[in-house]
């Protein structure tokens, strides 16, 4: 199964200083055939003002991964973490056994993020946050796992059956993505691709469109813009 979920189509929120577009049910946005994908629980698309954000709210028991498409995000937290993540860059916080944090837009430009939820496989672990500088041009011709529960060299760890990969790819490049079957839910930050699947199945899709992708073997990425793509993959839930 290979389906397109166009953004138009996506659930809106709009508070002025934040419009956000949720991929699966967040908030007041409820679809009942749009909870989880796998172990996949959030993907939301958030577009920051800037000089605001969201203040000091609670997690528990969620492995958060913060994807920075424009501008950057300033995390601060009660364990006294801080730090600015930029356009390309992750961030990580496992939530674990509770975590109080804010996240800004300390730009003077507006902020444009995705933010991944993945359910995690181990409840009760201490709380943590971290953010690394990928380098952006390892990334070119191919996806590169930045967030990982598979022990993924270089990768953030995961207290989670699954991993984040991300990837540029230039008009008419193509790649391949193992999959072996397993759920993937896959967004182009921006550009626009098209994505075949092992059983032929063929869908073209834009900037922050998503598309669910399971029990394919693999998935084979072709650019028809220059793109930059992000896809999240994780076990199937019991």
């Amino acid at each position: 199964m290979i389906e397109l979920r166009p953004f138009d189509k996506l659930g809106k929120s709009d508070h002025g200083w934040l419009k956000a577009n949720f991929h699966f049910s967040f908030a007041d946005y409820r679809n009942n055939d749009r909870v989880h994908w796998g172990a996949l629980r959030v993907w939301n698309n958030d577009r920051i003002a800037p000089q605001s954000g969201f203040p000091p709210h609670p997690h528990r028991d969620m492995e958060i991964v913060t994807y920075v498409i424009k501008g950057a995000i300033t995390h601060k937290d009660h364990l006294g973490n801080e730090g600015r993540t930029e356009a390309g860059q992750i961030q990580v916080m496992s939530a674990g056994k509770g975590i109080q944090h804010a996240e800004y837009n300390m730009e003077d430009a507006e902020t444009e993020l995705f933010q991944i939820w993945i359910l995690p496989n181990k409840e009760g672990v201490p709380a943590r946050w971290e953010t690394v500088q990928f380098p952006a041009d390892a990334r070119n011709g191919k996806l590169v796992p930045l967030a990982s529960g598979r022990g993924h060299d270089g990768a953030i760890p995961l207290y989670a059956d699954g991993a984040l990969y991300a990837g540029k790819l230039k008009a008419g490049e193509t790649l391949v993505q193992k999959l072996d079957g397993k759920p993937a839910y896959l967004v182009p930050a921006k550009g626009k691709i098209e994505v075949r699947g092992s059983d032929g199945k063929l869908v073209a899709a834009n900037a922050r469109d998503g598309v669910a992708i399971v029990d394919q073997d693999e998935v084979t990425l072709t650019a028809v813009e220059d793109s930059e793509i992000v896809l999240v993959e994780t076990d199937k839930l019991n």
